[in-house]
């Protein structure tokens, strides 16, 4: 029976001189097997570290004080033997296999027949046993990128640039501990759904490629609840899924030198995100929900904003109102709870995106439409220039529910107009 783990052998009688050298920290091959030349009992815990790979025996049997596995379910536990006075602490062992040591450990000490335990040779352990486990790796050219061999499992930061990769590897999927992806100055042109499935995923880099879309399978993913900064800039994006405002977690989100035509709508509910950069697209104006952001940077560099015009709305009401939209904006407003279960699914969808009057009442397909100028201070506390005009500020689209609410704000805003 083997385990490896982190390890740190303490001495209680010299807590502060004790065996902390074998290691906080240390990465370890813990074994279970019987002292040799004794024919009968003699189980021992072995402990061989990377200083030290004959490594140092315990005896086991009558000789555990106690065990401590309130961590277990996080790969922690300890060890407490008494002669010596020592604690083997151990942590980041695989959770299963660390449950499996630990009762025949638990075996052993109880004096079980050593027949009946998973017992192994207690040899010293080699060198690959006991090194660290590697969590970074950086790959920056085509001929350092591993071709037959695999990617260590423990990574935990992975960057693959300049490689000229077509697709993501599919082993780099099989890397359940990624937390930063860098994927950046290749030649990916789509991305697999299964990156979803990299539960704690923090950091995507996927600069300079040639991807055309965001797949709406990714923003319904697991990525929902881990991604934090994502980098799409210098590829070919048009447009981003109405789903794209499901990662909720983002801090960070580059958008840069795309060919976006528009933000996505609900944008406004990314309420985690500070910085935000979508420089040289191809944005005419704003989104209505643009105006929730709570931003610490901003970069819209480089847009061809069109020239707000109040007066000329695009009006697109239909009196009487149908019943269709009457329906939709009382789910909307009263908070009706909805789903495809109790409504057809292009429905859903209809109401999913539906626009916001400035009363607050909710609209879907009845609506007059313009767009008003919006000083980009309100939303971040550093604008970068939009044009070399020095220029803050940036075209938003509103939306009225009827004439009435329109016909208010033309009342202020030609009121505003006169005070200037």
């Amino acid at each position: 029976m083997r385990l490896q783990c982190d390890v740190e052998v303490v001495s209680r009688l010299l807590p502060t001189c004790g065996l902390r050298g074998r290691g906080r920290g240390t990465r370890a091959l813990l074994s279970l097997g019987r002292q040799p030349g004794r024919a009968r009992g003699g189980v021992c815990l072995m402990v061989c570290t990377a200083r030290d790979r004959a490594g140092v025996r315990y005896r086991v049997q009558d000789n555990v004080e106690q065990f401590f596995t309130r961590f277990v379910e996080e790969g922690k536990a300890t060890v407490r033997l008494k002669e010596p006075a020592v604690d083997v602490c151990l942590s980041k062992a695989n959770v299963s296999n660390l449950k499996t040591f630990l009762s025949a450990v638990r075996l052993a000490h109880q004096g079980t027949d050593v027949a009946a335990l998973p017992l192994s040779a207690l040899v010293p352990a080699k060198t690959s046993e006991v090194e660290k486990p590697k969590t970074k790796l950086i790959i920056t050219s085509r001929r350092d990128y591993p071709l037959t061999k695999g990617f260590p499992y423990s990574l935990e930061h992975l960057q693959t640039s300049y490689c000229k990769l077509a697709r993501v590897d599919t082993r780099v999927l099989c890397l359940k501990k990624l937390r930063k992806l860098d994927l950046s100055h290749n030649h990916i042109k789509q991305l697999p759904a299964t990156i979803g499935e990299l539960v704690f995923l923090q950091e995507l880099n996927l600069h300079d490629n040639h991807l055309e879309s965001f797949s709406s399978a990714l923003c319904s993913s697991t990525l929902q609840k881990s991604l934090q900064c994502l980098d799409l800039s210098q590829n070919k994006i048009k447009a981003l899924p109405i789903q794209f405002c499901q990662l909720r977690e983002l801090v960070n989100l580059k958008l840069d030198d795309n060919e976006l035509i528009r933000l996505p709508f609900k944008i406004g509910q990314l309420d985690h995100l500070r910085f935000l950069s979508a420089a040289r697209n191809k944005l005419p104006f704003l989104p209505s929900d643009f105006r929730k952001l709570c931003l610490e940077n901003l970069d819209l560099f480089g847009n061809p904003f069109e020239q707000p015009n109040p007066l000329l709305p695009s009006i697109q009401l239909k009196i009487p109102l149908t019943l269709l939209e009457c329906a939709a904006r009382a789910t909307v407003n009263y908070r009706i709870p909805y789903g495809c279960q109790l409504l057809p699914s292009h429905l859903c969808k209809d109401l999913e995106v539906a626009k916001t009057c400035q009363c607050g009442s909710a609209c879907l397909s009845s609506f007059i439409q313009l767009t008003v100028t919006m000083n980009l201070h309100h939303v971040a506390h550093t604008v970068v220039l939009v044009d070399n005009m020095g220029g803050t500020e940036a075209p938003i689209i509103c939306y009225f529910c009827s004439l009435g609410c329109y016909s208010q704000f033309l009342d202020r805003y030609l009121q505003s107009s006169a005070d200037h």
